[in-house]
This record gives structure tokens, sequence and C-alpha cells, in this order.
């Protein structure tokens, strides 16, 4: 089967995630990706993915292949991105994930409201919990884990001062199996190069991490797939060549 090149941006935020601004809705996400040249991205609320099916159904409508996802925040408050081929095994994975960690109830007014959503934007309902914590999940296990249920786990902007894997444990996670790592746009590649050499050996692939409307603004990277799926997304990222930055 022959491959083709697919504008991706595999790290976004929906109005469910508390700093998440509250025109990330669903429809409006998938809405601007499209009007951004992106043939897929994915929806990565913090440690929660209850908007996730809302997008991937707005996404058919605009033609823009949703990768249902999560960013966990670990044990370690290392951010991780968790993709999934579908949504009954993000589902599933959103379960383990609750029951790894006391929940304390969100104070909307200090750290913003958690809004549930439709594919066209009627709210459902206000997530009561926090959802800006760590997890009882190490990024030892999340991984595995991930791994094993069909999906792929990988740190988030590791170029970052914060919640990187980088910045809280100075290296890739031990026996990591993937050749590539999440940076920002706002990367500074020689700076990173320099701090850590040994990242050198990754390709690094750019996301936005868009929290606001106007941060999808960009093409996104190039990624070759066989198929345009939340399958084949997953499956090109696991098989990416080592040394690139996309």
């Amino acid at each position: 089967m022959s491959k083709r090149s697919i504008h991706v941006d595999l790290h976004m935020h929906s109005c469910l995630s508390p700093c998440g601004d509250a025109e990330m809705t669903p429809a409006n996400i998938v809405g601007l990706a499209s009007l951004s040249g992106l043939d897929a991205i994915a929806l990565t609320d913090h440690n929660i993915s209850l908007n996730v099916g809302a997008a991937m159904r707005a996404g058919e409508a605009y033609g823009v292949t949703v990768v249902p996802g999560m960013e966990l925040e670990t044990t370690e408050e290392v951010h991780v991105v968790c993709l999934f081929p579908d949504l009954e095994t993000l589902t599933s994975f959103q379960q383990t994930v609750s029951d790894s960690y006391t929940q304390i109830d969100n104070k909307p007014e200090i750290f913003g409201e958690e809004i549930i959503m439709d594919e066209e934007d009627n709210i459902l309902g206000y997530y009561p919990h926090l959802l800006l914590t760590p997890t009882g999940i190490s990024i030892d296990d999340v991984i595995p884990m991930v791994s094993e249920m069909g999906g792929i786990a990988y740190p988030a902007h590791v170029d970052r001062d914060s919640y990187s894997v980088l910045s809280n444990l100075g290296a890739m996670p031990y026996g990591y199996p993937y050749g590539f790592a999440e940076i920002s746009y706002e990367c500074d590649i020689d700076a990173l190069y320099e701090k850590f050499p040994f990242m050198k050996d990754y390709t690094l692939i750019h996301a936005s991490d868009a929290h606001y409307p106007a941060f999808i603004a960009d093409p996104g990277a190039l990624l070759e797939v066989e198929e345009l799926s939340p399958r084949g997304i997953i499956e090109a990222l696991k098989t990416l060549q080592r040394g690139l930055i996309l």
C-alpha cells in the first residue's frame, strides 16, 4: 500500500480542560482545523475524554479525522499524550485513569469551567472534579499500558520548562520504545540539543497544544501514513524514522 503525506496536529484541548478557552468547542476545533489545512487532529484534554466523541462526530462533518486522545498527567507530573485507535478503547482507559487517583472538586472561579458538549456545541454539563492534578499512573506504566490497548503514548512538549519529561526527570522514560517525542511550536531546537544532546537521536514532531482558537492556525506536522484513520496515524508514529523534525 502506498503512503500519503497528511498534515496533523496531535495535541489540542477543548473547553473541557479547565485551562482551555470556552470557545474551544468540539465543532469550533474541527472547523478551525479544516480551515488551517489539517487532515487530522487529536483531542487530548487533561486526564479526561468526555468531549472526544463529539469532536469525532463533528470531524466527520468537516472532513477532519479526529484521533481519540488524552493528555495524561503522570504521578511524576509529566504530561504524556495518549492516542487510541477508537473511542471505545479510550473510554476504557478513561475509567482506569479515573480509578487511579482521588479526585477533588473543581473550583471553576479559580481554575476555570470544565464544559462537556455535544457535536453541535450544546452544553451537556460540567465535569465536577479538578482535572489539573497528577494521576496515580507513572510514566513507566502508562506507555506500555496504552500500547497493550492498541494505542501509543509519548512525552508531550519535551522542550518546555514544566510538565515535561526532560524538565522533571532529565531523560526520556526508561525503556521508551519509540524514536520520537513531541515539541511545541516555540521550541528552540538548537537550545534543546545543546542541553540534551541525546535528543538528536529522536524525531521531533511539532504540536500546538492549543488551548485557544488562535493557536489552531498552522498546517501542522507532515506525517506519512498508509491509512488516514486513528489506527493508521498511530501505526505511522510507531514506525517513524529517527532524527527528523516534523
